[in-house]
Formats: C-alpha cells, structure tokens, sequence
C-alpha cells in the first residue's frame, strides 16, 4: 500500500491529499475476480499476485479496523440484474451490498447518506457519477482522528515570506523528533508529530529544488528504513537540514535537548479522478470497452465494465490534532453502454515549515500510510488578531 502511495505521489504538481489505503482494498476485491490483462495489471498495481488479494484485502480492512481513532466501511450496491459469484461476494464484509434502483437521484441521495454518514459528514456526496445504466458501485470510506500528544500553540504565522497565515508553534523535549536524509535529488527534513491514537503525522520539507513527489518519496523510504536518516541528537550544529537549524544555548536550569516547530494550521481538500492515471492504478484494461475477454468474470457473469473511479478527500491540521475523512469508489457498467466522461548546555533545534511541504499519516505500529498530502495553501490568519482561537476540528 505504501508502495501505491509513493508511485501516486511521483506525478503530484500542486497542493492535495490523497489516500491509498481507500483504494487499495477496492482494487484487491477488483483483481479477485479479474483476468486476463485485467489482472496482470491489477497485481503490478497492487504489488501482490491476485490470487492472494482478496484476503490480503480483508486482512487489510482489519488491521485498519484496529487502529486507534480509524473507522473504515467498504460498500457495494448492484442492479437487480446483476448476479454476483457467490465465492467473491462471500469474502465482502457482512452486510456490505445494498442495490441500484436504476433511478439516479434516488441512487445518488442513497449514496451520498452512506458517504456522509460513513465520514461524520465530511464527505456529503459519494465521489460517484451515477447513471441510469450503472450495474455495479464498490466503495470505501475512512475516517481517520488523532489528537497531538503535545499541542501547539496558535501564533501570526509566516509563509513564502509574509506573514498572515494562521501559524503553530510548540516545544518538546525530544530532539530525535527531527531527523534529515539525503535522497538523489536532495535533502529532506522530517518532523514527526505524535498522536494519542498511535498515529502519527511526518512532516517533510525538502530542498527547494526538489519536486512534491521526491519529497513525499523521501519520505516514504525514510519510513521503510532504505534511506539513510540522521536523527537530531546527532545532527551537526548550524543548518543542518531544509528548514532546520540546531543550535547550543545557555540556561539557568538543567533542560533537556527539545525541538522547536513552526508551522501553519491548513486544511487540504482534493478530489481524483483516478481513470485519469489508469495505468498507476492497474485499471487500463478494466476501463477499456471493447470486444474481447471480459475483465471481472469471477464477480459476476454479467458483462460489465469500469466506467468511474475516483476519490474525494479532506484533511485538516489544526493546533488540538489531525483529522482526515474519504470516500473511494468505483463503477462498472454494462459492456456496450455508452461512455462519460469522466549554566547548563543543551541543544535545541528550530524546525521552520513556511514553504510548501509534504505530509504522511503514519499507523505507528505497522508503518502503514493512511494518507499523504502537500501542503501549499495554509489557513490564513484572521484580520482580527485578539479574536484567533486555534482550529480543534481535529477532535
């Protein structure tokens, strides 16, 4: 999965959010019952052979079931006339199928309820376009919250030079919260911020001349261990990173090596059409609609096609916590319907994050990344300065 998220990442240009762990399980259940060149491509996407990917799938849905502060759903509604094979629909969560009445503003309310009460109602449309010919709807949604350990504190912030976006700022006695690795194309520093669910949000800051997807890269195999990292506690002094600085100081009481970090509050809302990146996602042959083997035989004997597939996501960073909400589908048709388009010494180090950066959602224990973005647009700061109250929506 993060390997779905690292080749995801290396086509990003602006600021967005994106999360492979609500693709990756509809893509599995997808490659169970494919063939063909469907399901060559579908297990290079899902770096798996498709024969292991519905319990890799289900596994999947379980461990993040397991984790602190995560809610997951994974949906399916059908025409009527669609016959389901029993060996694939019998490894779908209970109770997940529902059905399409063929109706798309009945379709559409039933579906946007499901997105919305799935999410707490940060997603309130299903990322779906229904059609009066749509068979077949498969979807996930997750809802991901986690409270810091150690708050921020709201501040006039900076960013690209000026200053007015709504700023955090917080000390910890934990200089090894800042690490630096040293990638092809340049340096990244990453900050991580710890949550009391056990996940954790990285924050990655490269050069400036590094592109978002070798950032988010970096980061990436900095977690996997394959890229070596520098922890703070023995970075030199002076500039020892993007964005970052360590330096001696005097104090009049013993204190332990801490971390400072500057940042901005921002909230990152995108949606992905992702037929528009088929071959990344395995879907090039499952979304072709022309004569040959049908693509999902072992899902149903009816002829259908993939015609949509896409994500809506939001994510917010705020001075309490994190808190990310999205809801992935994908849609087939029936074969041959028409297409749409789609006096002491310590060490402190300042870490500084007023540029564009990049972010990865972290599930502590197995490394998993549950969502991962770029930062571009921070939250501005209110005109009236005594009136600023730190944004807890991640609660």
């Amino acid at each position: 999965m993060n390997r779905l998220t690292a080749r995801w990442a290396s086509g990003i240009r602006a600021g967005t959010v994106f999360s492979a762990a609500g693709v990756w399980p509809l893509l599995a259940f997808l490659a169970a019952g494919a063939t063909g060149r469907t399901r060559e491509e579908l297990t290079e996407a899902l770096g798996l052979p498709a024969d292991r990917a519905a319990t890799a799938g289900r596994e999947l849905l379980g461990v993040l079931g397991e984790v602190d502060g995560l809610e997951s759903a994974l949906g399916l509604w059908t025409e009527r006339t669609v016959e389901l094979r029993k060996e694939w629909a019998a490894q779908l969560p209970v109770g997940a199928h529902g059905v399409l009445t063929g109706e798309p503003e009945a379709d559409r309310r039933a579906l946007d309820a499901w997105a919305a009460r799935r999410t707490g109602g940060a997603i309130e449309r299903m990322p779906a376009a229904l059609r009066p010919d749509m068979a077949l709807v498969l979807a996930s949604a997750l809802v991901l919250r986690t409270d810091w350990e150690v708050p921020f504190e709201g501040h006039f912030g900076g960013w690209l030079g000026r200053y007015g976006s709504a700023g955090l700022v917080r000390e910890v006695p934990d200089i090894d919260g800042v690490s630096v690795a040293r990638a092809g194309p340049g340096a990244v520093t990453r900050v991580v911020v710890r949550g009391d669910t056990g996940v954790d949000v990285h924050l990655l800051l490269g050069t400036e001349r590094m592109a978002p997807g070798e950032v988010l890269a970096a980061g990436t195999d900095m977690l996997a261990g394959t890229l070596d990292t520098v922890p703070g506690s023995r970075l030199p002094e002076g500039a020892a990173g993007p964005g970052l600085s360590v330096h001696k100081r005097r104090t009049h009481t013993a204190e332990p090596p801490s971390l400072t970090l500057f940042t901005v509050e921002f909230i990152l809302r995108a949606e992905h059409d992702l037929l528009a990146s088929r071959g990344l996602f395995g879907l090039t042959t499952a979304a072709r609609d022309t004569p040959g083997p049908l693509p999902f035989p072992g899902v149903s004997p009816a002829p259908l096609v993939l015609r949509s597939a896409r994500q809506a996501m939001t994510a917010t960073f705020g001075a309490e916590g994190f808190k990310a909400a999205v809801v992935t589908t994908l849609s087939a048709i029936y074969r041959g319907r028409s297409a749409e388009e789609p006096p002491y010494e310590t060490v402190r180090a300042v870490a500084v994050f007023e540029r564009p950066f990049g972010l990865l959602a972290v599930h502590r224990e197995t490394s998993l990344v549950l969502a991962a973005g770029w930062v571009t647009d921070p939250k501005p700061f209110p005109e009236d300065e005594d009136a600023y109250v730190p944004d807890t929506s991640g609660d």
